[in-house]
């Protein structure tokens, strides 16, 4: 039996889900596949629940640091709870998604999706034909190829643990770990970044990396660089860390995988459908589409050319709806794209590192300072602070900004929209800004 319709969408995340509806609504008939829970990775095991916990960490973190400063007493994360609290955000979630399907007329299928062809899935044993398909899988951790694989959990599986181990090791120094690792070590676990190489958190600017690591260390938090893992063994309840670096081993009571996501394409059958594809993704022109097979559109971690965020899948997947709905007509643009690491403090970057402008031959000055001893930190007692601002020379704009510090996360978004809009240093200086605020802060960094 085959089943018509007019776009099918493979995944219910953000973008899968912003597009199912936004089709339905122009008229479309459309289906939504997943094999997973429906809510993607966002809302039921990433960013959304993670920031539940981070709320907590940051929380005790500020009561510790102003400890003897007008603040008395102790304060402590009941793990348990909070994670009972997570789940009241988290439990419902997939229910209410498929109802809005149901709703809005939507056909939805629970199962694992597969090409057969240029213009046909195979889902549980039926066969759907469409005139478009919007691929929107996001991604998956990266295969670690090390030995006993199988011992080291994923961020996933993090988020839904009900008891905090003690001790607890992370494999890779990219942002799931740094992220988990703040939290899990203001809950009471000693905790140990294994990193293969000098350089963590290698897609943001180096001098703000340098004081986070120096703020992470400080709070107890192991990082140990150049120390790639080549296996984990279990020992009764505990687990053997075994890295090259002159063969040293590291105990712990739980193993978690932070090195990294890659495009959730494995078992689509992308060959079968003439889809083009790398390492990185389904490679797509500016309008989302498919340069190989023009039935096909991509959005989200699965497409190749955009940050993996959800912010960036949220756009992709409504400019390739508006392409299927009216013809090839909305380019894609990812200037000026702000992203974060919710550590304590939190770092956050938009735009162009230093290496960045250096390797474009542009001509830029830089402004960067410590911010540790302005009142926006030490009305908090937060020690570890900083910018770095690139501006153009010859037009004043705002080539990259780079930041750590209380809402770092939020004063980036300004830095963006500058950069969105080809605003100048001079444009954001003069200019009224709430007081006393972080945002006010970026008169004094230009």
């Amino acid at each position: 039996m085959v089943r018509y319709f007019d776009l099918v969408v493979i995944g219910s995340g953000v973008a899968g889900t912003l597009a199912a509806h936004k089709a339905k609504q122009a008229g479309l008939n459309v289906a939504v596949v997943d094999e997973r829970p429906f809510g993607g990775t966002c809302a039921l095991r990433g960013c959304d629940p993670k920031k539940i916990l981070v709320g907590a960490a940051e929380l005790v973190d500020w009561a510790r640091r102003m400890k003897g400063n007008g603040i008395d007493g102790e304060i402590k994360i009941d793990w348990k709870e909070l994670m009972k609290f997570k789940r009241k955000f988290t439990e419902e979630m997939s229910k209410r998604i498929e109802q809005g399907f149901e709703k809005a007329g939507i056909e939805t299928f629970h199962a694992h999706a597969r090409f057969l062809d240029e213009r046909t899935l195979e889902v549980d044993g039926e066969k759907l034909e469409a005139r478009f398909f919007l691929i929107a899988t996001g991604a998956r951790p990266r295969t670690l190829n090390i030995l006993g694989e199988e011992y080291v959990i994923t961020s996933d599986q993090f988020l839904e643990l009900d008891n905090l181990p003690e001790e607890i090791i992370f494999v890779g120094g990219g942002y799931i770990s740094f992220e988990l690792a703040h939290i899990a070590s203001r809950a009471g676990a000693k905790v140990k970044i294994l990193h293969r190489s000098e350089r963590p958190l290698k897609n943001f600017e180096p001098y703000l990396v340098e004081k986070l690591l120096e703020a992470t260390r400080e709070k107890g938090i192991e990082v140990i660089l150049n120390t790639p893992v080549v296996g984990v063994e279990k020992k009764g309840n505990r687990f053997i860390v075994n890295t090259a670096q002159n063969e040293a081993q590291f105990e712990a009571d739980l193993v978690v995988h932070g090195a990294g996501r890659v495009p959730n394409i494995d078992g689509l059958g992308l060959e079968n459908a003439n889809i083009e594809h790398d390492s990185r993704g389904i490679i797509v022109n500016e309008y989302m589409q498919s340069i190989s097979n023009p039935r096909v559109y991509a959005a989200g971690d699965v497409a190749k050319g955009g940050l993996p965020l959800t912010p960036v899948a949220a756009v992709e997947a409504s400019i390739a709806t508006s392409n299927i709905i009216k013809g090839n007509n909305r380019k894609i643009n990812y200037k000026g794209i702000p992203t974060a690491v919710f550590t304590i403090p939190p770092m956050a970057s938009v735009g162009l590192r230093e290496e960045d402008a250096k390797r474009d031959s542009l001509n830029f000055t830089v402004k960067q300072g410590d911010t540790s001893r302005w009142y926006t930190s030490k009305r908090i007692n937060l020690k570890h602070s900083a910018f770095k601002i690139l501006i153009e020379k010859e037009t004043g704009k705002i080539l990259g900004a780079h930041l750590l510090g209380h809402n770092a996360d939020e004063v980036i978004n300004i830095f963006a929209l500058a950069i969105q809009l080809g605003l100048t240093a001079q444009d954001l200086k003069h200019r009224y800004y709430s007081y006393p605020t972080s945002s006010y802060d970026i008169l004094y960094m230009l």
